[in-house]
């Protein structure tokens, strides 16, 4: 008899171990967000090499075919590399020599035209559904910058200081723009010096980890290197502004729905604050924007523009972003815990799962028990012990749940 109780307890500590570890597999896999497995797969995977950045003061001419300057940037284009102005223009590059290209218009972008023509007719330039007067959950943004040593020679003395550019300080006014709206701002200012294009390899690493906390957008933020600062200076409500330059990598599988994110966002900041949008520039590359949608790359002026004309750019598109992307900060964000939301399904669909599991045990053990035993009275008996054993390893609800257990005591006081 002590020899079958001696079995049964080491029956039922085998099965608790292996219902343990069943549980914990199955917890860490539905509670890891599929979006930063899917990225965490992709920082080993080898991506497409950028296109070469040239350093502060050399740069290509793009002209249209009436040889008028189009765009300067201080970067090598390629043939079918694409530019999309703030009118909805597309102008596709059909001849690269050197340092000047030749680009032929394509006519005008059916979606830019559209979302010109929707945000014109709104009394307040806002994509907004919610028709009460609180406010959304906050949402979430995400910030860095791959060339963290890129900075402003009249403002910072420099074009470049190594590890802590001060493209710094233009992030840090888009963050606290978004913090002052009610968002949630996630900017990690790891460097990813030095400046080359590897320099993508190693800011792929804190993509990956800002995906952690669900990005509603993420943005890598740079300057570009053109010597004229008049290309990007303009005139904003009375201010001198470094006008900003969106660009996206055609070498993404997806990214067709980068440039949709990035047409939505040129239409809906310069309905809001004209011109601050300069244009959007697909180039050959990838910028870690297969990890996201809605990931893209900023270029805030030029390395001859001062730092704070750069700082007055981002603060306007930072200002527009929560209304262009129809989220309500009529008021101040909700304090303490969110609403539940769809990950709360998400959790009740968990729990049933593991009480499947734990059924799934049980009956494996009474299965074992019957099969080895060859009683049915025996294996009845057997069983009943292992259940003794096991149920005061098992959590109640009220132990779960504290809250509960200390409403009903302060109800029976």
């Amino acid at each position: 008899m002590g020899i079958l109780k001696k079995n049964s307890g080491l029956f039922a500590i085998a099965l608790i171990v292996i219902f343990c570890l069943i549980a914990f597999c199955y917890a860490f896999v539905v509670k890891k967000n599929s979006i930063t497995a899917q990225s965490t797969a992709g920082l080993f995977q080898k991506q497409p090499e950028e296109a070469p950045e040239y350093p502060p003061g050399r740069f290509t001419t793009i002209i249209d075919e009436q040889e008028n300057v189009l765009s300067m940037m201080s970067r090598a284009v390629y043939i079918g590399d694409e530019i999309y102005t703030s009118e909805g223009k597309i102008y596709r590059l059909d001849k690269v020599q050197g340092d000047r290209a030749s680009a032929r218009f394509l006519g005008m972008d059916p979606q830019i035209v559209a979302y010109n023509e929707f945000y014109a007719s709104q009394e307040i330039p806002v994509i907004n559904n919610n028709t009460s007067n609180k406010p959304s959950s906050p949402a979430n943004f995400a910030i860095y910058h791959t060339h963290s040593d890129e900075s402003y020679i009249p403002s910072d003395g420099a074009d470049s200081i190594n590890f802590k550019g001060g493209i710094y300080k233009v992030g840090m006014i888009i963050a606290e723009r978004l913090r002052k709206a009610g968002m949630g701002v996630d900017y990690d200012q790891t460097p990813h010096d030095p400046h080359d294009n590897n320099a993508y390899v190693r800011s792929r690493r804190t993509a990956v980890k800002l995906l952690s906390n669900n990005p509603v957008a993420m943005f890598d933020v740079h300057r570009d290197g053109v010597p004229d600062p008049n290309f990007y200076r303009d005139k904003i409500s009375g201010q001198n502004v470094a006008r900003l330059r969106l660009v996206i990598g055609r070498e993404n599988p997806r990214m067709s729905a980068n440039l949709d994110f990035a047409k939505q966002m040129l239409t809906a900041v310069n309905n809001i604050h004209p011109k601050v949008v300069k244009e959007i520039f697909v180039g050959k590359g990838n910028y870690n924007q297969d990890l996201l949608p809605t990931a893209l790359l900023i270029e805030a002026g030029t390395y001859t523009n001062t730092r704070e004309e750069a700082e007055r750019g981002v603060a306007l598109f930072a200002e527009a972003l929560p209304p262009a992307l129809g989220i309500n900060t009529a008021s101040p964000a909700p304090q303490g815990p969110a609403a539940p939301s769809a990950s709360t399904e998400a959790t009740r669909g968990s729990w049933k799962a593991l009480g499947w599991l734990l059924g799934m045990t049980v009956f494996a053990g009474l299965a074992f028990i019957l099969i080895s035993d060859g009683n049915l009275f025996n294996a009845r008996k057997r069983f009943s012990d292992f259940i003794r054993e096991i149920m005061p390893l098992v959590p109640r609800r009220a132990a779960r749940k504290p809250e509960l257990n200390n409403e009903n005591k302060k109800n029976n006081d």
